[in-house]
């Protein structure tokens, strides 16, 4: 079988994990990379192996070799470049959040029906072993009816700057870069039932405090200390409408003592938490057990989740399987994240 001819849309930082998965992966021949940044692109293009290069996205897609793209661009071009892949032929990896707004995610979606192609959302964590090992208890019922999440993504220190503090490029800050993780690793493991109210705050209090010494985090190659419209802080209560609710907060700095990611999932039968590591909360003989999985990564990985889900791409694209991730998943996603938003700005609990 002849090799499935790749292209990366976007050379930044989120690229490198992309294209780290396809130069590993036997089945893949990656054609070109593309980027605003002509040395950007070049340099990654040198060190991975891509034949090409360009610094137009709709040049790409006029390439009849390449069969599927992997879109890593900043958010607010996500679903023009989607759409414009689709309609060149191509699968597609779209990087987390799919897009914007949610007219702009119903129109990706339309594409996708109209394409028969496929369209896989970035929502790398469903793709770790620890994830896929709960859901295994998850879909034997051993946790029974999950009426209720709780996720926690918190930064002490830790806004970008550069595209990811710029409202119009990110859509947002922590809840759109970090939320939109841990919401879809709660709301996947719980059934994906339909969102329906939210209600949510967000706050800009602290800015991008780029004044603070001594601690250290990353910084987006374009970064900016004097552009910051993103908020600090955002939580949520979401309600689904199988009477399940999630809480959430995510931060990009915050009066903290350290950084928290915690996500923790409670049924009828049992309990669960995924991370910061794998277990299992049940009952026997009376008696609360705790249960943890021997497994060799009770925590996400970071590369190896990029792995296996670009492993499930190219599945995907030629035809072995159905997406994880369908576009349908990113479209429910948006209408939660700009709910919250919208809650926040108006006040008041927002209705579906």
């Amino acid at each position: 079988m002849s090799k499935l001819k790749i292209a990366v849309i976007g050379a930044g930082s989120i690229s490198e994990a992309h294209l780290t998965a396809y130069s590993v992966h036997p089945e893949v021949e990656l054609i070109a990379i593309c980027d605003l940044n002509e040395t950007r692109a070049q340099e990654k293009a040198e060190r991975y192996g891509a034949g090409t290069t360009y610094t137009n996205y709709m040049e790409l897609l006029q390439n009849p070799e390449i069969e599927a793209v992997s879109i890593c661009t900043w958010n607010h071009m996500h679903a023009k470049i989607a759409i414009a892949a689709l309609e060149a032929g191509k699968h597609v990896l779209c990087e987390k959040p799919l897009c914007k707004t949610v007219e702009e995610a119903l129109n990706v979606q339309k594409a996708v029906h109209d394409s028969g192609k496929v369209l896989q959302v970035g929502y790398v964590r469903r793709y770790g072993t620890n994830v896929q090992t709960l859901r295994k208890f998850v879909d034997a019922g051993q946790l029974g009816e999950i009426y209720y999440a709780k996720a926690s993504c918190l930064r002490r220190l830790g806004n970008p700057g550069g595209w990811f503090s710029d409202s119009e490029r990110s859509g947002g800050g922590p809840l759109i870069d970090l939320g939109v993780h841990v919401i879809d690793l709660c709301w996947y493991l719980m059934g994906k039932p339909k969102v329906k109210s939210v209600s949510g705050n967000t706050y800009r209090k602290l800015g991008n405090r780029a004044h603070i010494d001594n601690l250290s985090y990353y910084k987006a190659a374009d970064f900016n200390a004097e552009h910051n419209d993103v908020e600090d802080l955002a939580n949520a209560l979401i309600r689904f409408d199988n009477g399940a609710s999630l809480m959430v907060d995510v931060s990009f700095t915050l009066h903290a003592r350290k950084d928290e990611l915690a996500v923790k999932l409670y049924g009828d039968k049992g309990g669960a938490e995924i991370e910061p590591e794998l277990q299992i909360i049940s009952e026997q003989q009376n008696t609360i057990i705790n249960i943890t999985p021997q497994i060799d990564h009770p925590s996400f990985q970071f590369q190896p989740g990029f792995n296996a889900e670009i492993a499930h791409f190219v599945d995907c694209c030629r035809g072995r399987t159905e997406t994880l991730c369908p576009v349908e998943d990113g479209v429910e996603m948006i209408k939660i994240l700009t709910a919250i938003y919208q809650s926040a700005a108006e006040g008041k609990e927002i209705q579906f």
